[in-house]
């Protein structure tokens, strides 16, 4: 079964693409141009960082 915290971030990496490719205030694959898309692009960078910091707990 898929971990928990990796379908969060993959969920929330979707969220922030779906967002940028309708975004009118500038919003870009990898920038953040508006409000929405900052709080969506935060929320993808913070559960990537989590996943992988237990990632690498994991490996040692």
């Amino acid at each position: 079964m898929p971990d928990d915290l990796y379908q969060r971030y993959q969920a929330a990496h979707r969220a922030y693409q779906t967002h940028a490719a309708s975004c009118d205030d500038g919003c870009t694959r990898d920038t953040p141009g508006c409000p929405a898309g900052q709080r969506l692009r935060e929320l993808f960078v913070r559960l990537q960082d989590a996943y992988l910091a237990r990632q690498q707990q994991r490996q040692r």
